[in-house]
């Protein structure tokens, strides 16, 4: 039985990787930082029917001896760093702890392993807001990156050094560029969810309309639950790479509310205001991913479309407010 260590493990990536994981047979060990809400800490795995079936061990990104120490406990075969400070708009806010947790804490798992078990594989969780004001029209691993926010350059650093103790220590690490991968277990300040939960709180009465920043803005949008199988075929090659992960199709923020609105009989133009204060200092207009490097290696493709992650998502928030409604 193989053993993979995945920091972020309650995040959604984290919840979809552990349940993929353990349906291959794997020993699941998730890193879990204590905080005040801990009473929250497994509700995306328990949502997903995994909680009871992974183990959690206490460390800290920022605390290498802690992980040090969980790297000597647990002995992994694969380790999947997905912890972050993920949501671009509070890195603008918090710029300092985004650059410590996204970018050096991502070292400091590679220093543990580098120093403790320098055989296992370790993939990083890079981001298409590296490629930031994109250079060319579709984004592929020779795109150049110009990151456009404190997440995406904490992103790039961590990508850089990733590439770096690969080709220093001869280290089997990976990075996928994935491009924005949502889903019913997608927290609820990202735009996706905000919308698809705004669309639910309206078809049910419970608000009668839903505010965003920039309609225009133009996203590669596909399911977490197929990107993580991604992450997963790049640590089972021979050599390690780094890999974009999209769908090669955009679409605007727009086009989203348009398809989410439409799924429940609504449109969309009754139903939005704009608020200048949700707009980033620092836009990323367009993003399009080209995954035939992913593809041709690893025999990956995306399998969900826009249209069925947008009505699965809205069905999930619907539920949610049904129960909440009932109880």
């Amino acid at each position: 039985m193989p053993t993979a260590l995945i920091t972020g493990i309650t995040g959604q990536d984290g919840a979809y990787l552990a349940r993929f994981l353990l349906e291959k047979g794997y020993r699941v060990v998730g890193l879990l930082r204590r905080s005040a809400s801990s009473e929250m800490v497994g509700e995306r795995l328990r949502w997903l029917g995994v909680l009871d079936r992974v183990e959690l061990v206490d460390a800290d990104l920022l605390d290498l001896s802690s992980l040090i120490r969980v790297v000597q406990m647990v002995e992994p075969d694969e380790v999947y760093n997905l912890a972050a400070q993920s949501f671009v708009a509070a890195s603008w806010q918090q710029p300092i702890l985004t650059g410590a947790v996204t970018g050096l804490g991502a070292v400091n798992v590679l220093e543990a392993l580098r120093i403790v078990r320098p055989q296992a594989r370790f993939y990083q969780a890079s981001s298409s807001e590296m490629f930031g004001r994109v250079c060319d029209p579709i984004q592929s691993e020779k795109t150049r990156f110009y990151p456009r926010s404190p997440y995406a350059c904490a992103k790039l650093y961590a990508h850089s050094m990733t590439i770096n103790y690969r080709e220093s220590y001869g280290m089997h690490a990976s990075c996928g560029i994935l491009f924005n991968h949502e889903s019913p277990l997608r927290g609820i300040e990202f735009v996706t969810r905000r919308i698809t939960d705004g669309v639910a709180r309206i078809h049910l009465g419970l608000a009668r309309d839903l505010t965003l920043g920039n309609l225009d803005a133009q996203r590669d949008w596909g399911h977490a639950n197929d990107y993580v199988e991604a992450m997963w075929l790049m640590l089972q090659q021979s050599k390690p790479d780094d890999y974009v992960v999209a769908t090669g199709r955009t679409i605007s923020v727009r086009e989203f509310c348009r398809i989410a609105f439409q799924h429940v009989g609504l449109a969309y133009g009754d139903f939005i205001g704009l608020r200048n204060d949700l707009v980033r200092p620092a836009e990323v207009d367009l993003l399009l991913g080209d995954a035939s490097h992913a593809h041709q290696i690893l025999g990956w493709q995306a399998r969900t479309q826009v249209e069925a992650l947008a009505a699965e998502m809205v069905e999930a928030d619907i539920a949610r407010h049904r129960t909440r409604l009932a109880a």
